[in-house]
């Protein structure tokens, strides 16, 4: 039994394919056309945008004789009016280690705009088991205690299922994994685990605000709370318009822009 804390790791996002955006200006009539945008991703969502008005430079479109220049001052005016949608297109993937089954509960239910993967309890036997300590329970040493021994109690239990049934001698990967599936009806929902969550620009800023307020759970609290601090340093412009304040010892991160 350890005692863990949720982990980010951010492993892909979206790519620029520069010879398409160059022949797509080319055949807007627009070659000269470049962005300052620090990442692809705010590239993708300023020339989706400017698609929209063919807002590249002046001409273009005859009822635009002006243009915005600067993927940052783009991409605050798309906040600003909440044209949300074109920061649809960028995607994000992140991998979410030693977080808890509440945690992936709650995370599930924002599906728009995500794809979820999860490590599988019907494959993944359990022998050792990890846990998030929340606040309520650190701070309490007779609570501490309980935790403790409640955890210790369920690993004994996985081990002695797996005793009883001979899993390792099992010849079929079959009888494994149904012997695996009905051990894990005796983990706790706070057992650590890991799961792949992959988003939209739009959907993550609406996460991060929700997940960060002070009445959301401590433990996804924490988690968004470093989802934020990597992606504000990585994704400046689209997560330029939000302040952070610490409430519990945690991040709140919010901002007057509403959900986009």
């Amino acid at each position: 039994m350890k005692f863990v804390q949720p982990k980010v790791f951010l492993i892909g996002e979206t790519r620029v394919v520069k010879e398409g955006v160059e022949a797509y200006l080319e055949h807007l009539g627009a070659p000269g056309w470049s962005t300052d945008a620090p990442s692809d991703g705010e590239a993708v969502s300023e020339v989706m945008g400017r698609l929209c008005y063919r807002s590249f430079e002046p001409g273009l479109n005859p009822n635009v004789t002006r243009v915005r220049q600067g993927n940052a001052a783009y991409i605050e005016n798309i906040i600003r009016v909440g044209h949300g949608s074109v920061l649809e297109h960028p995607v994000l993937n992140f991998i979410f280690a030693d977080v808890s089954r509440v945690v992936t509960h709650e995370l599930v239910r924002h599906r728009a705009g995500t794809a979820v993967s999860q490590e599988s309890l019907r494959f993944v036997r359990l022998d050792a088991l990890s846990a998030y300590v929340p606040t309520q329970i650190r701070e309490n040493e007779q609570g501490m205690e309980i935790f403790v021994r409640t955890l210790e109690q369920l690993e004994t239990l996985q081990r002695e299922l797996a005793t009883l049934y001979g899993i390792d001698e099992a010849g079929s990967f079959d009888t494994k994994k149904k012997l695996t599936s009905a051990f894990r009806r005796v983990a706790p929902i706070g057992l650590a685990t890991t799961i792949g969550w992959s988003c939209n620009f739009r959907t993550l800023r609406h996460v991060i605000e929700l997940r960060t307020d002070p009445h959301a759970e401590e433990e996804i609290r924490y988690l968004f709370g470093e989802v934020f601090r990597i992606v504000r340093e990585r994704y400046p412009n689209v997560f330029a318009d939000y302040e952070v304040e610490t409430v519990d010892n945690l991040p709140w991160v919010k901002t007057s822009h509403g959900k986009v």
